[in-house]
Parts: C-alpha cells; structure tokens; sequence
C-alpha cells in the first residue's frame, strides 16, 4: 500500500445503520468503537477527516412519511436522529484521544456548533476530526446529498461512502451468486441506470463537481485507511468510463 494518502482531506459518509451494529435499529457500543477505530487510524495517519451521519438506525424521514407522516415532519425528526448518532461518534472518538467537533445544520446549541464552513475548515487545519449532522438542515434532501454538499464546501478530495456491500454490482450479489462488482464506474452511468448507492440529486452535483465517490464495505478491518491509500478496494465513481 502507498505511504502517501490520495486526499490529504476526505468526506466520510457513514449510514445509520452502521451505528446499529447487528441490531435492528437503534445504538450498539461495540460497533460505534469499531467505526471510530477506524476513523482514528485514518486520523492518526495525517488525513483529515469530515463525517456526514445518517439516521436510519432511529429514524427514516422518507419511510415514515410513506407510512403517513407529514414529510416535512418525518424529515425533521430523521434530521434530529442524525445528531444522537454524531454525538455517540463523538464520544467513542474522544475515548481515542481524537480531538473532535460535532456541527449540525440545525441550531442547538447546546449539543454542538451550528456548522459554517470556514469554521469546519479550520477545525480540519487544526487536526480535529468534524462530524456533520442533520443532514443539509431541509427537508427532502438525504444524508448523501449532504455529504456531497459538505465535500464540496470544505474542498475535500472524495467522497468515500461506507455501506454493507464491498462495491457497486450489476445486480444484487445477495440473490445473485454470479454478480459482477464495478471497479469503476461513470457518473452518467450511475444515473441512467439509477444505481441505488446514492441518489440522482448526490450523483449530479459530483458529476458537476468532478467529485469522485468511492464505494465500499466497512466490514473489513482497516478499510477505510486501505481506501483513502488507494488501495483497489469497493467501487470507484468518477468521470472515467466503466471497468
């Protein structure tokens, strides 16, 4: 693996169900001091590192509202699950000695920073990893447009999303054995086929943006570093064609 990091600054793009661990929903210990294991080792190596957090593992806006709750409600409430998430991230971070800050596009300020970009920009200058919460602070917008938005406001170099599935296939390889994982991939490509990793609005700014994303599975250790060393792993999106 490179010694040399591909960004020096990256966004982290973190689902909810991540924080569940093996549950169903909700918080589980174990998997949260995982995840900030992982995202220390990034730290400790020089990289700075800005993490958007979703909800799901506590609240999803769009599912509640197809269950029959206002959307604009469910949205909210989706937004606020996100923030329990950055402060459980925040606290097992600092267990690490990681210096952290915890900024939300929803004023509350008495659990975190309001987030203004230069802030969150020389919170990374100063070697302080920052976790972004409530996603864009509107509703209808999810946490992968955020995390798209956000990298594009602190110049990150990636947008690495970690999900359960080591890449992006061309069909779902947990009902196809013979399943094919991209290596990389188009943006065009990922729009016209409206390839469910992320949706059309977050495809679109990057595809503007020349913003590369790089899918891949948390599940393996030390993956996160073996991504942003440039190491082969997960699935990468980009304006090259496909491979």
């Amino acid at each position: 693996m490179p010694e040399t990091p591909v960004w020096p600054r990256v966004l982290l793009k973190l689902s909810g169900e991540m924080f569940a661990g093996e549950r169903e929903f909700g918080l589980e210990p174990a998997a949260i001091k995982r995840i900030a294991m992982e995202i220390a080792v990034v730290h400790n190596s020089g990289v700075e590192v800005a993490i958007v957090v979703g909800g799901g593992n506590i609240m999803r806006g769009a599912t509640a509202a197809e269950a029959g709750m206002e959307r604009v409600a469910a949205d909210s409430i989706g937004m606020l699950a996100t923030v329990q998430n950055a402060l459980a991230l925040q606290d097992a971070l600092e267990k690490l000695q990681v210096d952290t800050r915890v900024q939300t596009a929803i004023a509350m300020s008495t659990l975190a920073e309001p987030f203004i970009r230069r802030r969150a920009i020389r919170h990374l200058e100063k070697r302080r990893v920052v976790i972004l919460a409530a996603g864009t602070g509107n509703p209808y917008f999810s946490t992968d447009t955020a995390a798209v938005l956000r990298a594009l406001e602190i110049h990150a170099g990636a947008v690495l999303k970690a999900t359960n599935v080591d890449g992006v296939y061309d069909r779902d390889p947990n009902k196809f054995t013979n399943a094919k994982r991209f290596r990389r991939l188009s943006y065009d490509y990922c729009i016209e086929h409206k390839l469910g990793v992320m949706d059309l609005t977050a495809f679109a700014l990057c595809e503007e943006n020349n913003l590369p994303i790089v899918v891949f599975s948390l599940a393996g250790d030390g993956n996160i570093r073996r991504v942003v060393f440039g190491d082969a792993i997960g699935t990468v999106v980009s304006r090259e064609g496909e491979e």
